[in-house]
């Protein structure tokens, strides 16, 4: 098992100095002066020449990339442009809210979609099929952002149950935590009903169905174990798109999140934090990936790492 983590670990590397080379490429090509708006507006041609020089923003890309990858390969992103203060501190005040959002949504989404979809497979073209697959492409049809503005609208404004922005207490997480993770409930009950119906399909569920056993003790016993192994994929998959894809929801509830101060960061040219976040987000993939191929041997035993 640690083998196998550690090939998977050095087969990330070359991923991820992939992603470093074309996020810094994209980063230079915005439009925009990074030099002009570290330096401000009522600066001079002077200043900002100097403030140029300073950033290493004169030098050839090639020697600029080089200069950057071997400072974040020490643990150094960098300064932001506009706050002057490390990236690794930009990012981490900015972590726990987008990540305790992100694994809120991922629970509740992950809970309601494995019941549904068990539910919509045990009764397949019935009437508890038809009211889960309803919700489920009701979920993944409505965008995330006009479902926050119509939660936002009910539940703030009209009935004044809950709050529409910040993150202050358990009580600002709901309507974010409900939008985000709406789609990902969607698509996890229509993955989940999709892998029992399979499952379900053989030779061995017919046996135990043969033998009397009850439906729900031939999907807890015979079936759950060997479907729930795509569904864990999706789910390692839904959680990285959740915990980096949270853009829109943070500017719909002015979440304090990553998601907002990559919006900021890119409206003002603000080329560390930019590339600091997006190495972050490939980062959270890798390691999310090697998880789910970890719990695959624990849900099946069978498999076996080489």
């Amino acid at each position: 098992m640690f083998v196998y983590i550690a090939k998977r670990l050095l087969g990330a590397v070359p991923t991820l100095v992939f992603v470093a080379v074309a996020v810094f490429l994209f980063v230079h090509v915005l439009p925009g002066d990074p030099a002009r708006l570290a330096a401000g507006p009522e600066a001079d041609e002077a200043t900002v020449t100097l403030v140029r020089h300073q950033l290493g923003l004169d030098l050839p890309m090639p020697e600029q990339f080089v200069r950057y990858f071997d400072h974040a390969l020490h643990g150094d992103l960098g300064q932001s442009l506009r706050t002057k203060r490390a990236v690794s501190r930009e990012i981490a005040d900015r972590f726990t809210p987008t990540f305790i959002l992100t694994l809120t949504s991922m629970v509740w989404s992950v809970i309601f979609g494995l019941v549904v979809g068990v539910v919509s497979a045990v009764w397949r073209n019935r009437a508890p099929d038809a009211v889960g697959m309803t919700l489920a492409v009701s979920g993944i049809s409505f965008p995330a952002f006009a479902l926050g503005m119509v939660l936002m609208q009910i539940f703030s404004v009209q009935l004044g149950w809950l709050p529409s922005i910040g993150a202050g207490s358990w009580r600002h997480y709901i309507l974010p935590s409900i939008t985000l993770g709406a789609g990902v409930a969607a698509v996890m009950a229509r993955f989940t009903r999709a892998a029992f119906v399979e499952v379900m399909q053989e030779d061995y569920v017919r046996t135990a169905r043969a033998k009397g056993l009850s439906e729900w003790f031939v999907v807890v016993k015979h079936t759950f174990r060997n479907a729930l192994i795509p569904v864990v994929t999706m789910m390692g998959l839904q959680f990285g798109f959740l915990l980096g894809g949270s853009i829109v929801v943070e500017a719909v509830f002015a979440w304090p999140g990553m998601g907002s101060l990559l919006v900021d960061s890119v409206n003002m040219r603000d080329y560390p934090v930019i590339q600091g976040l997006i190495l972050l987000f490939s980062v959270e993939f890798i390691v999310i990936n090697i998880v789910v191929d970890v719990l695959y041997g624990l849900i099946n035993p069978t498999i076996h790492y080489q």
